[in-house]
């Protein structure tokens, strides 16, 4: 009996349809799994302008794909040769196809179904969080980062939102008297848009940054940007968060 990674192209082409619809266009032995991508051939058209942002070489490294869809940025990673890398996502659609992918592709590859919020139950640290696509789908995005920085995240960060509104970032100062308020109309302030129906006929897209509010957030949750090599990616590195605790009540703000 044949196994996966030796199935014909015509067996790979009947199981991938029958998996679909899929976001991740991924080549499996000659088959793409969505070659009428309305973004083109995504997500490889976007990770080509910052593949080079991630060391070539992961040899010994632990990779965590949060929101890993069909498995494309988790591939990826166990080619550069990570020595673990582990995909997690909710919906089992997507997990299905992920693992379809890397059976077809020899790769070894776990995949667990758990949304962001849950990366707690994990109960370790990894060298590489890849959190990418995610964010603008999110009721609670704050608190996502928050519990990413508290809990899984050891290094590196890669991050990507769509965005939307000015790509401009402004300073932004430690404080503000009460009564001033024309820094909130400044195209480059943080902004975080609230999409309280669908956008792009997706009713899972909830809050939406622009690119001072990416920024923000990233910096407010502990994850020092070191690189920005696309419009909507960031390379960040974990630091010590500015604030104190993360994911608790009250908040602490930023000490006077």
């Amino acid at each position: 009996m044949s196994t996966t990674a030796e199935l014909s192209r015509e067996e790979i082409r009947r199981r991938a349809d029958a998996l679909g619809p899929w976001f991740h266009n991924i080549d499996l032995n000659g088959v793409s799994t969505a070659p009428d991508h309305f973004l083109g051939d995504y997500p490889s058209v976007k990770w080509r302008l910052f593949a080079d942002a991630l060391p070539r070489d992961l040899t010994g490294r632990t990779v965590l794909d949060i929101g890993c869809n069909g498995g494309f940025y988790s591939i990826e990673m166990k080619r550069r040769g990570a020595a673990r890398v582990l995909g997690i996502d909710f919906d089992d659609d997507y997990l299905a196809q992920a693992r379809f992918a890397t059976e077809v592709l020899g790769l070894d590859i776990e995949f667990r179904k758990l949304s962001v919020y849950d990366v707690g139950a994990l109960g370790e640290r990894f060298d590489i969080v890849i959190f990418m696509g995610v964010l603008y789908h999110l009721r609670h995005p704050l608190l996502a980062l928050d519990l990413i920085h508290e809990h899984v995240a050891r290094d590196l960060v890669l991050f990507q939102s769509m965005q939307r509104g000015s790509k401009d970032s402004d300073p932004v100062d430690r404080d503000y008297p009460f009564w001033s308020e024309d820094h909130f109309d400044s195209p480059g302030y943080p902004k975080l848009h609230f999409v309280e129906h669908h956008y792009a006929n997706d009713p899972t897209n909830w809050w939406i940054p622009n690119r001072a509010c990416s920024e923000a957030m990233l910096r407010s949750a502990g994850f020092a940007i070191v690189d920005h090599p696309e419009d909507e990616v960031f390379l960040c590195r974990r630091v010590e968060r500015p604030y104190g605790a993360g994911p608790v009540y009250p908040a602490g703000g930023p000490q006077a």
